[in-house]
Formats: C-alpha cells, structure tokens, sequence
C-alpha cells in the first residue's frame, strides 16, 4: 500500500509568528513532525507543504522533500485547510506521476503525540477501509451539563434533554476534534465538501497528547509536558 505524509506549515501563522520554527527539545516543530513521519515504516516519503522558504528550508534539514512552494491564496489565516490538501493531492498525481492510498497529515502544532498514535490511526484506515481517520479526546465541557448560552440576560444550559443532568456522568459523551493526525484518502478529499460525510473513523486519545498549540499559552503547556 503506497501511504506518504505531508506536513502542512504556513510561514504566516496567526496567534505565534513563526510557530512552526519554534524550538521543541532539540529540535523545531516542523523537525519533531517530519521525524516523527521516518519513523514509520509504512509510510514512504514525507514531504511538506508551505508558503516560506524559511520553512522549506528546516524541512529539508530534516531531509523532508519540498516539491513545491505553496500558492499564497492557500495560506492565508481564512484559508481553509481542505484546499491545501487538494493542492498537494493534484500536484503529486500531475506533476510527480504519485497516486497514494492514504496521505498522513501531521499538523506541526500537536507536538506530544505519539508514533504509535499515528500508527493506529493508519491502521484503522486501512482496516475498516475508511476515508478519513480523526483523533479526538474527551471533552472537557458538555452542552448538557456546564455549557451555557445567554438568552435576554439569562444563562440557561446550551442543550436540554427531557431529563435532568445532576452529573457530567450522566450526559451523552462528546468529544475535541484534535489536530494530532489525519489519515484519508485523496479521492474522498477531492470530491467531499463535508469531511464528516463519508465513511469516518476516530481514535481517541489523552489530553496530555492531544495539546493543539495556538498561541504562547498552549506552547508552554507542551513545553512542560514534554519533559514529563
């Protein structure tokens, strides 16, 4: 089964300038995802998608392959990630002659997770054939026990069930979609305008792995975690 990676690093990240150049132990963020993807046998080749040369040019230090420079219109902060996707998906099949089963996304910015995550999720697809695999973990807040929505001046619980909630417990699961990895497969992303519409899959995993850095705050939390 032929399976590659892409890491999909904006140089004009929101929140963080320069977010995937930071440091993280002994090496940038961009360098922990693109060792993380050799470190995975079933996965052929790793390469990265960005806008900055800068990135493009850490990406190759970790002997990532950079095909292309990202077209700038798919790197802005309103720029959907689906069509970065798209984009790397067409130019592998156009350009470098490339049809894979899967492509493995792995976000610069969930740096605690695993190998052996990104594992099961490659499993999981291949297993139960679906066409994308998402890492979520359990929410913390649940809009039948302590979230809340302002109505008039009023605070009333955001979703009501003929019964009474007294405990978290006792309401319907719900879950964080994560950045950690996505698994899926190019022909479902090319036609797919909902990515929850076709044949899905989850894994669910710890809140100390599943750490979506956003801003300083959350860099910090991964930070500590990592030297755990």
């Amino acid at each position: 089964m032929n399976i590659v990676s892409f890491i999909f690093a904006r140089g004009n990240s929101s929140g963080i300038k320069n977010k995937n150049l930071l440091k993280f132990k002994k090496t940038s963020l961009l360098g922990n995802s693109i060792l993380q993807s050799k470190k995975l046998h079933r996965i052929k080749r790793t390469f990265v998608s960005t806008d900055s040369r800068k990135i493009a040019l850490e990406a190759k230090k970790y002997k990532a392959e950079v095909p292309f420079i990202r077209p700038k219109n798919l790197a802005g902060n309103n720029s959907p990630e689906i069509y970065s996707w798209r984009h790397a998906i067409k130019f592998l099949e156009k350009k470098l002659k490339i049809r894979p089963d899967y492509i493995v996304s792995l976000p610069t910015t969930s740096p605690l997770r695993k190998v052996s995550d990104i594992n099961r999720c490659i499993s999981k697809a291949i297993t139960k054939d679906l066409d994308i695999v998402f890492c979520v973990t359990p929410s913390s807040r649940n809009p039948y026990f302590n979230m809340l929505i302002e109505k008039k001046g009023k605070l009333n619980i955001a979703l009501k069930m003929n019964r009474k909630i007294f405990r978290r417990q006792d309401a319907p699961k719900f879950f964080d979609l994560t950045t950690v990895c996505y698994v899926f497969k190019p022909s479902y992303i090319k036609k797919t305008s909902n990515l929850l519409s076709g044949k899905t899959g989850f894994v669910l995993l710890p809140k100390e792995r599943s750490v979506d850095i956003d801003d300083f705050f959350d860099y910090k939390i991964a930070n500590f975690l990592s030297k755990c």
